[in-house]
C-alpha cells in the first residue's frame, strides 16, 4: 500500500506520524512510504533518516495523495482541500469537538479511523494511553510553572518548605491523565485530592497511592468543596467519543483565589470547566475571572521526541494490519474497528452520532 505522511501544521505541533524505525518495518512487508518534506524534523527525524530506511521524501501535496493517511492531529481547514474519496486516514480526531471537521469529512467519501477510539474488549484506549501519561505529566510541570508570579500567578510553590502550606492541586477524574497528574503533584510535595464517580477505580488509586491523595466520590458537593481551596486545578475528564461534561461552572471559577491556575487537559473534547476554551503553545493562557486558564489541546507536542516514539510504539502494529488489510482489517480486529467514525459518507460510530444526531439522520 502507498502510506502518506504530511507533516504536521497545527500550532507548535512537533510530532511526526511515522519514526524512522516505523517505516522500516512498513518497507519491509513492501509498503511505500512517501515522508513530506521535513515533517520528522521536530521530533529529531532528519529527511535522510527517513531515506536510509526506504521511505520517498516528497512535496506536501504528494504526501497527502495516498490510499493511506497516518498523522497525529486531525487535518486543518488548510488542509481540507488534499482529501478525497477512497483514501483512509488514521490520526487523533475528537470529532465530538468540531462539528465543521465532521461534516468535511462526510462529505469527503474517505474512511476516517480515530485513535482516540480504538479500544479494546477491556475498555482500554491503547492509542489514546501514551499521549495521556505525557499529558498528565506535563499539566502539573507546566501548572506549576503558571503559578509562579512572573508568569501572573499567586506564587505557590507546590511543594511548600517546612513551615509554609503546599501547594493544593485538585484533579477531575482518575483516569490514566489524572493518575499520572497526581504522581507528579505528589512527587513534588504538593497536597493532591483526585475526585472521580468510578468507585472501583477510587478503590485501585488508594492501593497505589494510600493515604498520599485525598480521593473523594465526584459529585456536585464534593466539586464545590475542593474548587474554591485548589492552587492548581487540573481537568481530566475522558467519556470515549463525547465531548466531556460541564463539572466545573463560572461561578465556582469565580470563588478560586486569584492568580489560581487552572489547566483542562481533555480540552480537545470540549473541557470540563464552564470558563475554559482552547489555546496553543504559541498563545497558552489567558484570565477570566481572575483565574489563568491553559486549555492547550496538544500538550504531549511540547516533548516531541518523546511523544512520537511513544505513539508509534502503540500504533504502528494496527498501521500495520491497515497497510496489509485496507478497510478489510476492520472486519479482522474489533479493537480497531472501535477506531472507525466515518465510513461510506456516513457517521458511524456511535458516541459521535450521539452528539451530531442530526448529521447521523442526514446520511
Amino acid at each position: 500500500m502507498k502510506i502518506g505522511v504530511p507533516k504536521e501544521i497545527k500550532d507548535q505541533e512537533f510530532r511526526v506520524g511515522l519514526t524512522p524505525a516505523s517505516v522500516r518495518v512498513l518497507t519491509q512487508q513492501n509498503h511505500e512510504v512517501f515522508i513530506e518534506e521535513n515533517a520528522g524534523l521536530g521530533s529529531s527525524f532528519s529527511n535522510e533518516d527517513y531515506q536510509k530506511v526506504g521511505a520517498t521524501i516528497v512535496n506536501t501535496k504528494s504526501a497527502w495523495n495516498q490510499e493511506l493517511i497516518i498523522k497525529v492531529k486531525e487535518p486543518l481547514s488548510s488542509e481540507y482541500h488534499y482529501i478525497h474519496q477512497g483514501q483512509i486516514l488514521f490520526t487523533y480526531l475528537h470529532l465530538a469537538a468540531d462539528r465543521s471537521l465532521t461534516e468535511f469529512l462526510l462529505k469527503s467519501g474517505i474512511t476516517a479511523i480515530a485513535y482516540e477510539t480504538v479500544q479494546l474488549p477491556d475498555g482500554r484506549l491503547p492509542l489514546l494511553t501514551p499521549m495521556s501519561i505525557i499529558a498528565g505529566k506535563l499539566a502539573v510541570q507546566i501548572g506549576a510553572r503558571y503559578l509562579e508570579k512572573q508568569q501572573g500567578g499567586k506564587g505557590v510553590l507546590l511543594g511548600g518548605i517546612p513551615g509554609v502550606a503546599q501547594g493544593n492541586v485538585v484533579i477531575l477524574g482518575g483516569g490514566v491523565v489524572g493518575t499520572e497528574a497526581a504522581k507528579i503533584a505528589v512527587g513534588m510535595g504538593a497536597k493532591v485530592t483526585i475526585l472521580d464517580v468510578n468507585i472501583d477505580r477510587l478503590a485501585y488509586l488508594e492501593n497505589l497511592f494510600g493515604s498520599r491523595v485525598e480521593l473523594l466520590y465526584s459529585n456536585s458537593q464534593h466539586i464545590a468543596q475542593n474548587i474554591s481551596k485548589a492552587d492548581l486545578l487540573i481537568g481530566a475528564v475522558l467519556i470515549t467519543g463525547k465531548k466531556a461534561p460541564i463539572l466545573v461552572s463560572r461561578q465556582l471559577v469565580k470563588e478560586m483565589s486569584e492568580g489560581s491556575v487552572i489547566m483542562d487537559v481533555a480540552v480537545d473534547q470540549g473541557g470540563c470547566i464552564e470558563t475554559l476554551r482552547t489555546t496553543s503553545h504559541s498563545e497558552p493562557s489567558y484570565i477570566e475571572e481572575g483565574v489563568i486558564h491553559l486549555g492547550i489541546p496538544n500538550l504531549p507536542g511540547a516533548v516531541p521526541w518523546t511523544a512520537t516514539q511513544a505513539l508509534n510504539n502503540n500504533t504502528l502494529p494496527y498501521v500495520l494490519k491497515l497497510a496489509n488489510q485496507g478497510i478489510g482489517a476492520l472486519k479482522q480486529d474489533s479493537s480497531l474497528a472501535q477506531g472507525l467514525n466515518i465510513q461510506y459518507h456516513r457517521l458511524v460510530h456511535p458516541a459521535v452520532q450521539q452528539v451530531f444526531p442530526d448529521l447521523t439522520i442526514n446520511n
